[in-house]
This record gives structure tokens, C-alpha cells and sequence, in this order.
């Protein structure tokens, strides 16, 4: 009889903001995908049994530009191959972006990451479709992904007013509720919210609010995004929220980002991990030298409330939870 297999871990690797601009498209153009991610951080992302980023843009070429809008971003569909180069298996599309071109440009982006085989949570043609967790399977256990937005140009965006649209986390039951429904489905839940204030390294009251209330509602980590900076850590009742990511792949020069990253044992148990990061000429690569490490994870440690990071970047909870 054949012995049966070792479990595995099992690892989730989450991101930022991505959006493909000019200056990411030619570094590609000049050197493929080596160009805007370096071989190391490649790695991270596709050893990862799933990596998920916030994708901060449609893919299209149809659509009418947004109004009053002081950014809008729109990539053409074939770039997605980006995202499929770089072993990005799901996207939140829960932003304040997506729908910079509309709604034939957000069906356009629909159909482009269903084709490339990509999932995409946050966003759909109808609330159901929106609000639906993702399901992904490795080693035996059940992932499930939602994702929310708290960030919208106009009402119109929200998924209950037009479809196709965006989930919205602004009033926090529907998403609350299905985070219950999710967490009956699922061994591990996570939370993609894109909410906060641009530039502001602080969350905001109600990020905190939602936050707990997520992980209340069953959420086993929230991941934030959209203040384009690195907002701090804090673990509540065990589990983590990253208050904001910051910028993954996006502009010429990042000067501080992070990959999430949890590595799961066979009986669930979680370990944490925060890999600091920093793109110049539009390539981001991991932070390997240790002093610029220790830097990052002082710096991590004063943002954030009640943690404090090893030299790998483990994530210890200062406050844990009695067994």
C-alpha cells in the first residue's frame, strides 16, 4: 500500500495596488516581465498556493472616460498576461478605479481576467455575483476570498444602484452578512477592503471599526488597500488586519511596500509573515539587505498597534488569545 503523503503548508500571498501605467508598460516592453518584478518576488507570488493583489483598473478600450475625475486608468485586455506572468491567481476589483471607463470597460475586464483564468471578487453584473466569495482549494483546505469597497466617485459605482458595479462596504451589513455566509463554506476567510485616506499612514476610525467587525463576523484576516502607503498591523482577537498594503506594481519609484504572507499548517495553524519591498524604474523587488530590513520593521512596529516583527518577518501578536 502506498504510504500516505506528508500534509503540506499551504501559503497565501496578498499585494497592493497594481495598475499597469505607462512608465510599468514600457518597462515590460524593454524586458518582459523581469522588468517590473525581480526574480526573488516572482518567486513569492507563484510558490504561493494563491496570490492575491488589488487590480486598480479596467481592462479595455472601449468606455466613455469618467467626469471630474482627476485620475482614470484603463490597460488594454492583453496585458493581463502581466498579471498570469507574475502567478497572480485573484483580484479584488472592489476600488475606486474600475469604473473610470464605465460600464462596458468594467464587462470588458470581467471577460478579460475570465479568460486568462484569473478570479476576481468584489465586483460583478449583479450584487449576488459581487458579494460572492471565491472559493480556492490547496492541500486539503477550503479558501475563501470577498472583497468590499468603501471608496466611490459617485453612488452610481455601488452594485445596488447599476450592474454591473462594485460591492460596496459603506453601509458594512450586506458585507458582514456575507462574511457569515462565507465562513460556513470555507476553512479560511479573507477580506480584501479598499478604504482609508490617500497618503495617510494612519487608518481612519471607522477602517478600525470595520475591521474588528469583519473578524467578528467570522473573517479569519482582513487586507486593506487604496491610502497608496503602508498603514500599520494590528491582530485582533488573533487574527490579523493589514490596514493598507500600499502600492505593489504602479508608478517609477515605491519607496515602501509589502507582500502579506501566511503559511498554513496542516491542522490550521496561521503564521504570518511581512515582506517589505521597494520598486525603482518600475520594478519592485524584495528588501534584502538586512539593515534596510531592520529599518522596515521598526518603522512597521511604530505604525502598528500590538505587534512586533522577527528578523524574517514573522508578525508576533504582543496581545494572543488564551487557547
Amino acid at each position: 500500500a502506498k504510504k500516505p503523503e506528508p500534509p503540506k503548508d499551504t501559503t497565501l500571498v496578498f499585494a497592493g495596488d497594481v495598475y499597469l501605467s505607462d512608465y510599468v508598460l514600457a518597462a515590460y516592453q524593454q524586458s518582459g516581465i523581469q522588468g517590473i518584478l525581480s526574480k526573488e518576488l516572482r518567486k513569492e507570488l507563484k510558490q504561493a498556493d494563491v496570490t492575491m493583489v488589488n487590480n486598480e483598473f479596467p481592462y479595455s478600450t472601449r468606455g466613455t472616460q469618467a467626469l471630474n475625475k482627476q485620475f482614470t486608468f484603463r490597460v488594454d485586455p492583453s496585458y493581463v498576461r502581466i498579471l498570469s506572468e507574475s502567478g497572480i491567481d485573484l483580484v479584488t476589483l472592489a476600488n475606486n478605479h474600475v469604473l473610470d471607463y464605465g460600464t462596458d470597460a468594467l464587462l470588458d475586464t470581467f471577460h478579460t481576467l475570465r479568460e486568462a483564468g484569473i478570479s476576481y471578487a468584489g465586483a460583478g453584473n449583479s450584487l449576488e455575483r459581487a458579494a460572492k466569495p471565491i472559493r480556492k482549494k490547496a492541500n486539503r483546505h477550503t479558501f475563501g476570498f470577498l472583497a468590499a469597497s468603501r471608496v466611490f466617485p459617485t453612488v452610481s459605482w455601488n452594485v445596488v444602484n447599476a450592474q454591473p458595479g462594485v460591492f460596496s462596504a459603506y453601509d458594512p451589513s450586506r458585507l458582514l452578512a456575507a462574511v457569515k455566509d462565507a465562513r460556513a463554506e470555507c476553512d479560511f476567510l479573507c477580506v480584501y477592503v479598499h478604504w482609508g485616506i490617500e497618503r495617510s499612514t494612519t487608518p481612519e476610525e471607522y477602517q478600525v471599526t470595520l475591521a474588528h467587525a469583519l473578524i467578528d463576523a467570522g473573517a479569519d484576516a482582513v487586507i486593506g488597500a487604496h491610502p497608496h502607503v503602508l498603514q500599520g498591523v494590528e491582530f485582533y482577537n488573533g487574527k490579523p488586519i493589514f490596514y493598507s498594503l500600499g502600492n505593489f506594481i504602479f508608478y517609477q519609484n515605491i519607496e515602501q511596500t509589502a507582500i502579506a504572507k501566511v503559511t498554513l499548517t496542516d491542522q490550521q495553524d496561521a503564521q504570518w509573515q511581512m515582506l517589505p519591498a521597494k520598486a525603482s524604474l518600475s520594478c519592485t523587488s524584495l528588501v534584502t539587505d538586512p539593515a534596510a530590513r531592520g529599518d522596515f520593521y521598526n518603522y512597521m512596529e511604530d505604525l502598528s498597534k500590538n505587534v512586533t516583527f522577527l528578523e524574517d518577518g514573522t508578525i508576533i501578536d504582543k496581545n494572543p488569545q488564551p487557547d
